[in-house]
């Protein structure tokens, strides 16, 4: 897989994905990060990416100019499955999103900055717009590292168990279960029996009813 990024502040993306899983990603092979700086695509002697919005109001916008600029480059030298700009108002992210996301061979974001992008640039290029929640961030390189963190961990052979991203959180539709390791009591507190019974069968069910439980207890909308 392929992500490329294009940030009026790319700087900001470099620790997330220079270190962990992210970056033994990289060194594997599995996945190729390329952050672009959108001033490299200025058309003046300022390398002004934003100006005043028409009409009038507080906040500047993204121009059409250096962004199709950079876009036609890029896609130029391959083909994007999707184009992503990362804003408040796109599509909520989540779990089902970032699996069919993770199939995909090339994938190319543009961060949110300032008061947005003109409105011409997402109705021209855009084809998915994602939001990671209900708020709203001073850019969308945050959220560009947390979906490509989502997505380039569910790629075979970026984690040690590939059963792992199986097992996470909303997976199933279920938040996980509890989990415990050494040692079997702490402070006075016992790991389950059923985790050290060696029956394989009966802690698969255990999980299963403690992962019913503790959606209905804490995210009952997912129910």
């Amino acid at each position: 897989m392929r992500i490329d990024i294009v940030s009026v502040v790319p700087d900001l993306l470099i620790s997330p994905f220079g270190a962990s899983i992210m970056q033994r990603a990289q060194d594997k092979g599995l996945v190729e990060v390329h952050l672009h700086n959108l001033r490299n695509w200025a058309t003046d002697n300022y390398k002004s990416v934003d100006d005043y919005q028409y009409g009038g109001g507080a906040g500047m916008v993204m121009m059409c100019e250096p962004i199709e600029k950079c876009f036609e480059e890029l896609m130029a030298e391959r083909h994007y499955d999707q184009i992503i700009y990362l804003t408040p108002d796109g599509s909520v992210f989540n779990q089902k999103m970032a699996n069919k996301l993770s199939l995909q061979g090339n994938l190319l974001m543009l961060c949110g900055h300032y008061k947005g992008v003109d409105q011409r640039i997402r109705d021209t290029y855009i084809t998915l717009e994602i939001s990671i929640g209900d708020y709203v961030l001073s850019g969308g390189e945050i959220a560009a590292a947390v979906v490509s963190d989502a997505i380039i961990r569910l790629i075979p052979g970026v984690l040690n168990d590939e059963t792992s991203a199986l097992e996470d959180s909303f997976q199933d539709g279920l938040l996980a279960p509890p989990v415990y390791t050494r040692p079997a009591e702490w402070n006075g507190l016992k790991v389950p029996e059923v985790l050290l019974s060696g029956n394989f069968k009966k802690i698969e069910q255990w999980r299963h009813e403690q992962a019913i439980q503790q959606t209905q207890k804490r995210r009952p909308d997912l129910l």
